[in-house]
């Protein structure tokens, strides 16, 4: 068979639908820059073509459907480029020859990396941050393969798919040129549930697909947690194993559970049984494969008791922190800290942490939201905080990955929710996620 090439002007210079991938792509947008390759506005995204504007149905659908406080944004765009698993330093240079604006970048499932950047007609800045790629496939030592068992629900979700796709958002974005560049860099993998994953829909939002928002262009973030998921089913869909297959010295596991773990009835369950068990399994792994794991304590759930937070996690945090204490893993207080976060915004404005939003907000919302346990937009910026906070406190080496968005953080005098700031993507979700 016959390969067709397309001349794409990268570093090298051509992609193949062989699955031949270059390692770095030089895009423009705007025709600024001559030597990059230059997208036209009819450039949609093909398996063929291997790069383009994608997902531009859900955005005209979405547009029409705008209800109450959901806005879209003019001018939003998702631009894919179809790579190989890896880590992509991702530099793009924001801003129009025609007008003002205001930009959002986002990429694979919602990940924050650029937050409102604003320019002015003529004014271009640059921004640059690592973006970590995957699929569900596991390379093994002895070269067998595996995969990742997915949930259903994550079938379809650009987190796993073979894209690396950005998302251009905000009141005014303006992109002039991306450049997409493989790069070796230490990782921080991620393993949770629903308040740690990258939730796909809007309003649902998690710590993790905020975190690396405050962490520099030399380090990745690559977020394995999934909604519902236990230490033990974390474990059992393989996703601890495909981290093990990739992790080297040097790089971090970050690990919290407890909220669905809590649940589990079956033979030889419990905090200090099986939960603790299973922790000292993913230290033993991890630190076999010479990363370093860190806890974090399970998030609370908003649950109150006069003008005090309720305690309804039982003994998992505490046996988190004995196993941590036992293996010297670092433990970041997540637990604690949203406590006192929701102390200090009170019963009502605690809400503005939470998936609360009335009937109608969204396209399709026929009822109330009412969740206590799963963040939206600004509930998750709080808490990524907390963990950068928790870095600093620790004064773990990945100190020195930490970006200058980052300033210092009390969550007992958290941000105030009327000033934050969050461009809704179109994918919205009536359905909430798996645990609670």
């Amino acid at each position: 068979m016959k390969l067709k090439f397309f001349t794409l002007n990268f570093t090298l210079f051509t992609l193949a639908v062989s699955n031949v991938f270059a390692q770095s792509y030089n895009f423009s947008f705007d025709g600024r820059d001559k030597a990059a390759t230059q997208v036209k506005p009819t450039d949609t995204f093909s398996a063929e073509r291997g790069y383009g504007y994608d997902f531009q149905y859900v955005i005209d659908e979405a547009r029409t459907r705008q209800t109450n406080d959901f806005k879209l944004s003019d001018g939003i765009f998702y631009f894919s480029i179809a790579v190989p698993d890896g880590n992509y330093k991702v530099t793009v240079t924001l801003g129009s020859k025609k007008k003002k604006a205001s930009t959002t970048v986002r990429a694979e499932s919602r990940r924050l990396y650029v937050l409102d950047a604003v320019t002015k007609k003529g004014e271009f800045r640059t921004f640059s941050f690592v973006v970590n790629k995957r699929n569900t496939e596991i390379l093994l030592p002895d070269g067998k393969k595996d995969i990742v068992k997915l949930k259903r629900d994550e079938a379809t979700a650009l987190r796993w798919d073979d894209k690396l796709t950005l998302e251009f958002n905000g009141d005014a974005p303006a992109c002039s040129q991306v450049k997409i560049e493989k790069v070796d860099v230490p990782v921080i993998y991620l393993c949770g549930n629903s308040t740690v994953v990258d939730q796909d829909r809007e309003p649902w939002t998690s710590w993790g697909q905020i975190f690396g928002y405050w962490l520099n262009d030399e380090i990745a973030v690559a977020n394995y947690a999934q909604s519902g998921l236990t230490a033990t089913s974390f474990y059992n869909q393989n996703r601890l194993k495909k981290i093990c297959a990739l992790a080297k010295p040097g790089d971090y596991v970050f690990i919290e559970f407890g909220h669905n773990d809590q649940k589990e009835k079956n033979a030889g369950a419990g905090a200090y049984y099986n939960f603790a068990h299973m922790l000292k399994i993913y230290v033993d792994q991890i630190r076999e494969k010479g990363a370093v794991p860190v806890f974090c304590t399970a998030t609370q759930r908003r649950m109150w008791d006069g003008n005090k937070i309720r305690e309804t996690h039982g003994k998992y945090p505490e046996a988190m922190r004995f196993v941590g204490r036992d293996l010297n893993v670092p433990i970041i207080e997540l637990h604690d800290m949203t406590r006192d976060m929701f102390e200090a915004l009170g019963y009502e404005d605690s809400k503005r942490t939470l998936v609360h939003y009335p009937a109608g907000t969204f396209p399709n919302q026929t009822k109330a939201f009412e969740d206590n346990t799963h963040w939206n937009p600004f509930g998750a910026y709080e808490i990524s905080l907390m963990v950068v906070k928790g870095i600093k406190d620790l004064n773990l080496p990945l100190v020195k990955y930490i970006n200058s968005n980052y300033q210092d953080y009390n969550p007992a005098q958290p941000h105030d929710w009327k000033t934050f700031h969050w461009s809704n993507s179109p994918f919205i979700e009536m359905k909430k996620p798996d645990g609670n």
